[in-house]
Formats: structure tokens, C-alpha cells, sequence
């Protein structure tokens, strides 16, 4: 048997060199002080825009990406804001408010991590934060104590910055009080010749960290006056939403406040479905001020919430990272306010 000799392998190429500071000053025509001035966006340093025009360009001809940790040896600390990923389902509103967030940290030359530690308790999850060495932390809810804030800042995190109902000695706070959420729409419904006020409290995990303010809330709307409030355990799907639905009559309702704009979506159209009329029979609010809201028929009643602005939340960061040892800043951070529509 005559065997064919098989080819052989072709070369592998060198490997390229990975660009230097200094290639790109050789190429831009400046000292390596200059690119580390430009690229790190030194502010005690004046640059003509000329100039950082042509680092610039010399680094994005070259290939050049600053290294992170040669950056964070020379500054004594790093650039990295960490925020946990949400444990919860994040809906489209907490969406925008963290697009807003990444953006406006960015332009303060920080890079924004998520990290995801669902499952470990507050001051464990900490400790895994701690490993990357972030000059910050973002931590939205709530489980992370005094103990886990200390194991943050002694890792060398300079901002540590809760947003939550509480606030946790030795950080900055954020306070988010969803029970004004809940109270301003159990005040509308009444307002609205409402007596029988259903309050919807999902199911689903993580979430009663909301759910369970907004219902007190609605509570203490009602306290001292002859209404009543009655919880609505409910599972975001379906079949939930028609057996609750078929038996809606039997509980004597004639108001929902349905947690949020998804939840009431989900339920209005099974109370339709189910033949209730709304808002004849039962008026339906929700929260969040959904575009979709808008377009159900009737247009669906909702408590709009102001989160907080994402460039005040990055000046913060930036404030405490650059002086540590300030005073502690407690910001309320959430406003409600009733948009009233034809559910209700």
C-alpha cells in the first residue's frame, strides 16, 4: 500500500506584539506621560484637544487598551463601581434607572461591573465582592450589614452606597420607601368612593421586599376610615390570574391596587375575561406608569414613580471615592404621585 505523505503544517504566525504606552507616544508624537494623561482622563493635567486628538487616534491605530491593573497600581486604587446583579426581576423602570447609572459612570471614567451573587446571604456576598477590589459598591435591597460594609472598606472599596428602605451604619444611603407608593394609591381609590380595597401581593421570589410596603401602605391610607383592605397573593401567569378572577365576585371587592402595571394588566384581563366591568364593578390601579398601560382600554389608572437620577447617584459615588473620609450622605430617593386614568 502506497502511502500518500500527508502536507505539511503551515507556520504559525509570529505572535503580534501587544502595543505599549510608548508606541503610542512614538506614534502621537508626545511623552508616555501624556498618553497616561489622556487616556487615564487626568483632570489636574491641561491637554490642548489637539493633542488628545492624536493619542487618541494613535491608540485606536495601534490597538492600545490602557491595563486595568497597572492603572489601579499607579492610582492606588481601582476604577471598578461593582453593583450585585438584582436578585429580583428587574422590570423595565429599574431598567432605565441602571442604563442611566452605567452611562453617566462612564463619564466619570469608572467601569461599571455586575455581579452576580444570588443565593449568598448579604455579608457573604460581600466577601465575593471583596475579591475584585472595587473602589465601589451599588447595592440595591437590602440584606448587607454593618459587618459586610466593613469587609467591603477594608478591601479598599472607598464608596460603599446602599439603595434600599434602610439605612446600614458606615454607608452612604439612597432611602426608597415603597410604602408612599402603596399609600397614594389606596388614598386615590377611597378618594374615589372605594371601600373594598384588594391589594395584590405577587408571588413570585424577592419581590415582598416591595410588595409588603405598598401593601402597609395602602393600609395606613385606610386606617381610622370605613375601608377595608384584603390581600391578593397572586402568581405572574395565567392561570393565576383566572382563578383568582373566578372567585372575585364571592370576595365582595369593588378596588384593586394590583402591585405594579404588569400585575394589573394580568389581572384586569382576567377580571374582563371573567366579565367583571371595569370600572363599574371594580377599579383597577397599578405602579410604575407603563407605556402599555396606556394603551389597555380602559387606560389603566397608575401611582408614577420617581427613582432617583442616575447622574446624582454617579456624582455621589464620585464624591465619596474621592474623599473617603466625608461625612455619610442619607438621601430620600423615591417620590409617588397618582396618574389617574380611566381604570379607576
Amino acid at each position: 500500500m502506497v502511502q500518500i505523505p500527508k502536507p505539511a503544517a503551515p507556520p504559525s504566525p509570529a505572535p503580534r506584539s501587544v502595543p505599549t504606552s510608548a508606541d503610542v507616544a512614538r506614534l502621537a508624537g508626545v511623552s508616555r506621560a501624556t498618553v497616561s494623561y489622556v487616556l487615564n482622563n487626568t483632570r489636574a493635567v491641561r491637554i490642548s484637544e489637539p493633542t488628545r486628538r492624536r493619542v487618541h487616534e494613535a491608540a485606536r491605530e495601534l490597538g492600545y487598551v490602557p491595563h486595568a491593573a497597572a492603572r489601579s497600581l499607579r492610582a492606588g486604587h481601582s476604577r471598578m463601581v461593582l453593583i450585585p446583579a438584582p436578585s429580583v426581576p428587574a422590570g423595565r423602570l429599574y431598567g432605565r434607572f441602571l442604563n442611566e447609572l452605567q452611562w453617566a459612570l462612564g463619564r466619570l471614567d469608572y467601569t461599571v461591573v455586575q455581579h452576580g451573587t444570588i443565593g449568598l446571604p448579604g455579608d457573604e456576598a460581600a466577601r465575593a465582592w471583596a475579591e475584585l477590589r472595587p473602589v465601589a459598591v451599588l447595592v440595591p435591597g437590602t440584606g448587607l450589614g454593618p459587618e459586610g460594609v466593613a469587609v467591603l472598606k477594608r478591601s479598599g472599596a472607598r464608596a460603599v452606597v446602599t439603595v434600599g428602605p434602610e439605612a446600614v451604619e458606615g454607608a452612604h444611603a439612597l432611602l426608597m420607601d415603597h410604602t408612599s407608593v402603596g399609600h397614594r394609591a389606596g388614598v386615590h381609590l377611597y378618594e374615589r368612593g372605594r371601600r373594598r380595597i384588594g391589594v395584590v401581593v405577587p408571588e413570585e421570589s424577592g419581590l415582598d421586599i416591595f410588595s409588603r410596603p405598598r401593601l402597609e401602605g395602602v393600609r395606613r391610607a385606610l386606617e381610622g376610615t370605613d375601608g377595608s383592605v384584603t390581600e391578593l397573593p397572586l402568581g405572574y401567569d395565567e392561570d393565576s390570574a383566572a382563578r383568582l378572577a373566578a372567585r372575585w365576585r364571592g370576595l365582595g371587592l369593588d378596588a384593586v391596587f394590583a402591585y405594579d402595571d404588569e400585575y394589573a394588566m394580568l389581572l384586569m384581563r382576567a377580571l374582563q375575561d371573567a366579565g367583571i366591568r371595569i370600572p363599574e364593578e371594580t377599579a383597577v390601579i397599578g405602579a410604575d406608569d407603563l407605556m402599555l398601560g396606556r394603551l389597555l382600554r380602559p387606560r389603566l389608572s397608575t401611582v408614577h414613580i420617581d427613582l432617583p437620577s442616575g447622574r446624582d447617584l454617579a456624582e455621589l459615588v464620585d464624591r465619596a471615592v474621592r474623599n473617603p473620609g466625608a461625612p455619610l450622605e442619607r438621601h430620600p430617593a423615591l417620590g409617588a404621585r397618582v396618574v389617574h386614568r380611566e381604570s379607576t
